[in-house]
């Protein structure tokens, strides 16, 4: 298909180590790819992104740059109140992109963003009212309701992986102790391996990555299986927090972790499905993991900017 019959737009996963941007058409089609290290002070980032949307605008008509960022946005989509592995604070980045490149931008929360995606061409596109957790170095979530979304009072609704599972349990980096990331997350994995050493046989090291303990739960080593099952019993039981408050008909996993699904995911329903409330006798989400994959929350972003007013 030409490009200039699509509509088209920028997306942009902002990280704390890379800036992507991806050209994407309205089928949720991404065209082409950029990549940049993430400058580490305000105005070279947005220097930077200037200078992707440039090397991917050329011969392209290009409806809005969207940006999926990790931190807190404000209700009007307009300013990055802070964003933990980059350097805006209280930043006007909506204005200051807009003056710089000449089209609509929208700013979106990275997990909005990647669930907005799922939303209109993955996981979640039959669904109004659903959960998406990104389950990666943390847990980032969205609520979808009525097919939008939600974003509470003042713009940071959910925080379900800071909701406190283990009353003075493991130290969180939100300054809190015992939430729900500190047991079920990519980070959680070697401290629940440090916990349960001595009690399983293992090849494993004792400052084994994550990635280390996933391959050796593969490979069949006891420690990391029994690790890889304490991660899905605590993802089962957050899920199931979600599930007695909102009564979703769908959660869809993604994040980095979600690839590693077939460790955990069986055994995280049923502890799901085993801990809500009137267990056994209503209707309980689906659960599925996210199609996307790293591309969602570009994806999402750049739909979203293709109308560049927030979804409110």
């Amino acid at each position: 298909m030409n490009n200039a019959s699509q509509q088209l737009a920028i997306g942009f996963d902002i990280g704390g180590t890379n800036v992507r941007a991806g050209l994407v058409n309205d089928a949720g089609e991404v065209l082409a790819t950029r990549t940049m290290p993430t400058a580490d002070n305000a105005a070279d980032l947005e220097e930077s992104i200037e200078k992707l949307v440039g090397e991917l605008s050329p011969g392209n008509n290009i409806s809005g740059v969207g940006l999926a960022v990790a931190g807190f946005i404000d209700p009007t989509c307009t300013i990055v109140r802070f964003a933990p592995h980059l350097p805006w604070r209280n930043a006007t980045v909506r204005k200051n992109l807009e003056e710089r490149i000449g089209m609509p931008v929208r700013l979106e929360h990275d997990a909005n963003s990647a669930a907005w995606g799922e939303a209109r061409f993955g996981a979640g596109r039959k669904a109004k009212d659903w959960v998406f957790f990104a389950i990666g170095t943390g847990i980032g979530a969205t609520l979808m309701s009525g097919g939008e979304i939600y974003r509470g009072a003042f713009g940071t609704a959910p925080e379900f992986g800071h909701l406190t599972v283990v009353p003075n349990g493991r130290p969180c980096s939100c300054g809190k102790r015992g939430c729900l990331e500190r047991y079920a997350s990519g980070t959680a994995l070697p401290d629940t391996a440090a916990e349960l050493r001595g009690s399983y046989e293992t090849t494993l090291v004792d400052d084994a990555s994550s990635e280390d303990i996933v391959a050796a739960a593969r490979a069949g080593d006891p420690l990391a299986i029994a690790v890889m099952e304490d991660f899905a019993r605590w993802l089962g039981l957050g899920l199931a927090m979600v599930v007695d408050v909102l009564d979703p008909e769908l959660i869809v996993l993604g994040g980095g972790v979600s690839r590693e699904s077939d460790l955990f995911l069986d055994l995280a329903r049923k502890h799901m499905h085993d801990n809500i409330v009137g267990a056994g006798f209503r209707d309980v989400a689906e659960l599925k993991v996210a199609v996307l994959g790293s591309q969602a929350g570009m994806i999402g972003a750049a739909d979203l900017a293709r109308a560049s007013a927030c979804v409110l």
